[in-house]
C-alpha cells in the first residue's frame, strides 16, 4: 500500500501521508515516495495548487522512531548527505505553485516542519503542533530553525524549539503559525475551497509572486525590487495579462492558460 497517496482533483493535487497506524510518521520509504509525488506535482502543468494532509486522525507525527533508531551512531560523513537530501524534498519554496497544509491532529517534528515549509497552514481546532526534536536529543533538521522564527518571532520560536513543548491549533493560529483555524469536520472542505480559488488564478502571477516573496525574505529592499522587476517582466510577456483585462471588461471569469 502506498505510504503517500496522490489524488488529482481538477487543478488541485491532494497529497495524503498514508500511515495512519503510526500517526503518519515518516520512515525512509515515506520520504522516498514523497519525493516522487512532489516531482510529479511540480512537473504537471495541469496542477495549479497543492494540498498536503494526513490520513486518519493525524497530520504527521514526525520521524518514525524505528527509522530514527536505525540512524543511531551514523557518522557525520553519512548523516549530512542524508539530511541534506531530505531537506531538499521539503523545500516547497522551489515549487511554483501554492502549497497548503491541512493539519488535523499531530504535526510534530518533521511533520511540523512540513507545515512550516508550506505557503499556507490550515489548522483544525484539534491540531497539535510541536518542534519536539530536543525530546529525542535532536534539533530541527528540515528548515524549522530558519522558518519558525520568521513566522512566530524569535522568542516564541526559541521556546518551542528548546523546550519541545506542544501547542494546540488555537494557539498556532494566535501566534501566526497557522493562517486559518477551522472545526475538524470543516478542515478539508475549507482547505480545498481555498486551493480551488488559488488554482483559478494566473499560474505565472502566482509563481512569480511566490518567488518574489521568498526572495524578499532573505534580501534587502533594492534586491527585492530588482527581483520584482524581473518577475513582472515574465508576467508581462505572457498572454494571461490580456485575458485578465479582457475578462474584466467583459465582466466574466478569466480563463488563464499559464502561457
Amino acid at each position: 500500500m502506498s505510504k503517500v497517496k496522490l489524488k488529482k482533483e481538477g487543478k488541485i493535487a491532494l497529497i495524503t501521508i498514508n500511515r495512519p497506524e503510526v500517526k503518519n510518521a515518516l520512515d525512509i520509504d515515506t520520504y522516498n515516495e514523497f519525493e516522487l509525488v512532489l516531482k510529479d506535482v511540480k512537473e504537471d502543468d495541469g496542477i495549479r495548487s497543492v494540498v498536503i494532509t494526513g490520513a486518519g486522525d493525524a497530520f504527521c507525527a514526525g520521524l518514525d522512531l524505528k527509522f530514527a533508531a536505525s540512524l543511531n551512531g551514523i557518522k557525520p560523513v553519512d548523516a549530512v548527505p542524508l539530511i541534506r537530501r531530505l531537506q531538499t524534498i521539503f523545500t516547497f519554496e522551489d515549487i511554483p505553485k501554492p502549497v497548503i497544509s491541512a493539519v488535523n491532529g499531530f504535526a510534530l517534528g518533521n511533520g511540523c516542519d512540513i507545515a512550516l515549509a508550506s505557503d499556507f497552514v490550515f489548522a483544525s481546532t484539534n491540531a497539535v503542533f510541536g518542534m519536539v526534536y530536543t525530546n529525542l536529543a535532536l534539533i530541527p533538521d528540515l528548515g524549522g530553525t530558519f522558518r519558525l522564527p520568521k513566522l512566530v518571532g524569535l522568542a516564541k520560536a526559541r521556546e518551542m524549539i528548546l523546550t519541545g513543548d506542544k501547542i494546540g491549533g488555537e494557539e498556532a493560529f494566535r501566534i501566526g503559525l497557522a493562517g486559518k483555524l477551522t472545526e475538524p469536520d470543516k478542515l478539508m472542505d475549507e482547505t480545498m475551497a481555498f486551493a480551488d480559488r488559488l488554482a483559478k488564478r494566473a499560474p505565472a502571477a502566482i509563481a512569480m509572486s511566490k518567488a518574489a516573496i521568498n526572495k524578499g525574505l532573505g534580501s534587502d529592499l533594492i534586491t527585492g525590487q530588482q527581483f520584482e522587476a524581473y518577475m513582472q517582466s515574465i508576467c508581462l510577456g505572457g498572454g494571461d495579462v490580456v485575458e485578465a483585462i479582457t475578462a474584466m471588461l467583459e465582466q466574466r471569469e478569466p480563463n488563464f492558460t499559464g502561457k
